[in-house]
């Protein structure tokens, strides 16, 4: 309808300007003939997300002044409906508004009371009734566009979630949206709208674009200071991150969210947060929390009788029952929550049940049922993605177990596929496409062991290898393929071209593999040690490298690690140095990418890197088109580091302090390069805006002289520590909390930068590798940038770098490469010359040094 949305917009706002000459009006009058000073405070208890004291001030109002009039208690009415529906009490809000005596309310106070009734209903299923709550609110508004009838838009969007029709919702939403923003907007309107654009972004599986709403409705809300729609975008945000791959991150999200509900009052959001905590400890084995918190959800929801609430926690206990074999407990939990799904015609709500169905089913060895069950998943159109490609799976492993190798290798094929459209479906945002393959790394691992099971070892090779490295190689070019359709791989020819043997790991729950690659061969061993001892083992490896030498040579672990890892392909490593000079590639997965394979241990008191020349490569399909590099340091060096120490941070202790040998370090590069074809940036000229500036394309060697960080929680975060820029951008190099970082340059601004062709990059700067692993991805950190913005080799640190070590490694690394060494065999002798040289014999000083070979 022309005009309808602007005379709305101005309606509400004269609404607003009316209530505040009322309360300006009548503040000067007795506290007791004052109802609208009662009326205020219960407001702003609300808007500040205190819903028990709200509660109680509009309960306390409605009881002093109901009797001035009808419409003095149908505002407190109605005030008390708003805040009980927010507290996910729908029953009490609709006695509240049904059992009013007054007289029934007219104009704006009408179509408020409708709206709330309407919304009560859609949150208890019975659509029929809120359907005509709606129809009467439109038909008033029709009459006259009262400032409420923009908010009865919103509330036919919480009545098209409910019913499962997002994408109506969704459309709804951003017509709110609109009235929201336009003519200077309403901030915490705004941020609720937002809100909801994101819970209806996430039911259709959008989950980056769910992520973006909900961070900006988060941002407006806290700087509103509007805690309840904060604690909602900072669930919404952690389910996203759920979705996107990042359990980590979203249970801390979905932590802090129920405590913020819990102390706001509103139980529905705490039953939502406890619901998506459960998801996240059942994936990550955490069954007595899951346990848990499943039931403490559905002990909630049945209190307050929130049929959506009681649905979903239902669901999620019935997935609870039936992974720790609780098969009886499962069904009855899945055929109560389907059979509420069914009576409200919620078709999402069906598929989540059915699928748990047909795992208790295959369990029991129900074939048809199970076979049933997941077929109907599969092939409804309410199944999310997610879902999906889990039912898929489902299938392959049940015909797996019915020994029908076709049919299951069809239906692994077809859960990859499904997952890799759903991939590429996702925005080009590197923080979205990293952590996303780790919800398919069962499907991968599955597969990969029913074709080894089958002797199909090379094509699980290859499918290994697919998913390796994709945002790294997607960074360097290469298109997403939103199909399963891995590249035809000859393993030989690629180790023939490397010039070594190379090293493929696939760590599994139950079984893992090392592939050994050679010019001539491909071999596989499987290995007696599962992921979760390989992680532990490297582990407790890693805390004694970085400890007392005394701890480390009393230690075994290296000669255990050795066992377990490589001495299952001994002979054939041995009789392939004899052809390839000892040249080894290892292509590590889990927690091997935090190992230095060099520290393992072939005999007492030697060390790995004796025997071999190691680097570590992110897949086969990279390392095909990899350049070693040459010596000779031809090319042009860029040259940053010692920069000047940031003031003391009282608050910090200044963890970034003056390097005493950083100029001495650079001393022993610089007089490698003629002064014609180095550029040297050092001090105050060592900044990040100087790197960028440099045009760094232009260089064949690029090194770093400075103190790292490295991020876990956002490795792109991850930074080198640089001199503070001297004229920084407006709103530049700040983090979240608004604190000047422009002496950090940053991970993402190394890959958002111009393409390199360095053939070298070294950082010499503590953890420089990073502290993330993501599936299939590796350690992601600055030497992961490096590679994906182009670099063909990159050395980084695994762990703290010594400032008194790492200048004598340095300059015995630079004069190997100067007398024609490749920067493998050039970092080995300058590793070798520290560990024969006495002072810095342990690993600790040459170990967390580590080469990586990109493109």
């Amino acid at each position: 309808m022309p005009g309808l949305e602007q005379r709305l917009l101005s309606k509400r706002y004269r609404w607003l300007a009316a209530l505040l000459l009322a309360i300006t009006c009548l503040s000067a009058c007795p506290r007791h003939r004052n109802p609208q000073v009662e009326y205020d405070r219960a407001w702003a208890a609300f808007q500040h997300g205190d819903l028990a004291r709200a509660d109680q001030e509009a309960t306390s109002g409605y009881n002093r002044f109901h009797s001035l009039g009808p419409e003095w208690a149908w505002r407190f009415a109605i005030l008390r409906a708003r805040v009980l529906y927010q507290r996910g009490l729908n029953q009490d809000a609709l006695t509240v508004l049904s059992s009013e005596t007054a007289a029934g309310p007219s104009g704006e106070l009408a179509v408020q009371k409708l709206r709330f009734k309407g919304l009560a209903y859609s949150a208890l299923h019975d659509f029929p009734a809120a359907e005509r709550e709606f129809d009467e609110a439109d038909r008033r508004c029709a009459a006259s566009d009262y400032p409420p009838c923009a908010d009865v838009v919103s509330a036919r969007g919480m009545l098209e979630m409910a019913r499962g029709r997002y994408a109506n919702a969704q459309t709804l939403f951003a017509r709110v949206l609109t009235f929201a923003r336009a003519g200077g907007g309403d901030r915490v309107w705004e941020a609720e709208t937002l809100l909801n654009l994101s819970w209806a972004a996430d039911e259709q599986t959008h989950y980056d674009e769910a992520l973006d709403w909900a961070s900006v409705s988060s941002t407006i809300a806290l700087s509103a200071e509007v805690p309840d729609i904060a604690q909602k975008a900072l669930g919404n945000m952690g389910w996203a991150y759920y979705k996107l791959g990042d359990p980590e991150k979203a249970e801390g999200m979905f932590v802090e969210a129920g405590k913020q509900a819990e102390k706001l009052g509103s139980v529905a959001d705490r039953i939502t947060w406890l619901v998506a905590s459960t998801y996240v400890y059942l994936d990550e084995g955490k069954i007595y929390d899951a346990d848990r918190s499943s039931r403490q959800s559905l002990d909630l929801a049945r209190k307050i009788n929130s049929p959506a609430d009681i649905v979903n926690s239902l669901i999620v206990l019935a997935f609870v029952s039936e992974q720790t074999g609780k098969l009886d407990d499962a069904r009855r939990n899945a055929d109560e929550a389907l059979a509420m799904a069914r009576a409200v015609g919620n078709g999402r709500d069906n598929v989540y049940p059915l699928l748990v169905e047909g795992r208790v089913a295959a369990q029991q060895h129900d074939n048809s049922a199970a076979e049933t069950a997941f077929q109907q998943v599969v092939q409804s159109p309410d199944t999310p993605v997610f879902l999906k490609w889990e039912a898929e799976r489902s299938l392959a492993r049940l015909y797996e177990d019915e020994n029908q190798p076709d049919s299951a290798d069809r239906e692994y094929r077809t859960a990859l596929n499904t997952f890799e459209a759903a991939r590429c479906g996702l925005h080009e945002r590197v923080d979205s496409r990293l952590p996303f393959l780790s919800n398919a790394a069962r499907i991968y691992e599955d597969y990969i062991h029913f074709l080894v099971a089958r002797g199909r070892t090379n094509d699980a090779l290859q499918v290994a290898d697919y998913s390796r490295a994709r945002t790294l190689a997607e960074g360097l070019g290469r298109p997403c393929k939103p199909a399963f359709a891995p590249d035809p791989l000859d393993a030989p020819v690629i180790a023939r071209r490397a010039g070594g043997s190379i090293l493929f790991y696939a760590l599994g729950e139950k079984q893992s593999y090392l592939w050994v690659i050679t010019a001539h061969e491909v071999r596989l061993f499987p290995l007696t040690a599962t992921r979760s001892e390989v992680d532990a083992a490297v582990q407790r490896y890693r805390k004694k490298l970085e400890g007392p030498p005394e701890i480390l040579q009393a230690s075994s672990d290296g000669s255990v690690l050795y066992q377990m890892l490589v001495a299952p392909a001994r002979d054939l490593l041995k009789k392939e140095a004899r052809t390839n000079n000892g040249n080894v590639f290892i292509i590590p997965d889990g927690g091997l990418n935090s190992l230095n394979f060099e520290t393992l241990a072939p005999q007492p008191r030697r060390y790995w890197i004796e025997d071999v020349t190691i680097a570590n490569a992110a897949s086969l399909r990279l390392l095909a088109s990899s350049r070693p590099g040459s010596g000779n340091l031809t090319g042009k060096l860029l040259l940053m580091g010692n920069p000047v120490a940031r003031p003391a941070d009282p608050d910090n202790d200044n963890q970034y302090p003056e390097l005493p040998n950083a100029a001495a370090q650079m001393q022993n590069i610089e007089k490698y390069f003629p002064s014609d074809r180095q550029e040297v940036f050092t001090r105050q000229g060592a900044s990040p805006a100087a790197y960028l500036d440099s045009h760094p394309e232009q260089f064949s060697y690029i090194h770093f002289v400075a103190h790292g960080t490295a991020s876990r929680m956002n490795p792109l975060d991850s930074a080198i520590i640089l001199s503070r820029d001297p004229a920084p951008k407006p709103g530049s190099g700040q983090d979240d909390s608004g604190r000047d970082n422009s002496f950090k340059l940053y991970a993402r601004d190394i890959i958002g930068s111009r393409p390199l062709r360095a053939q070298l990059v070294t950082i010499s700067a503590c953890y420089s590798t990073g502290k993330r692993t993501y599936s299939g991805e590796g350690l992601v950190g600055l030497s992961w940038a490096f590679l994906r913005a182009g670099a063909h080799n990159v050395v980084g640190a695994l762990w703290d770098v010594s400032d008194a070590s790492t200048p004598q490694i340095v300059d015995e690394f630079y004069g190997e490469l100067k007398k024609g060494n490749n920067p493998r065999a050039a970092l080995r002798k300058a590793k070798l010359s520290l560990l024969h040289g006495g002072a810095f014999r342990s690993p600790f000083y040459w170990a967390p040094f580590q080469l990586y070979t990109g493109s």
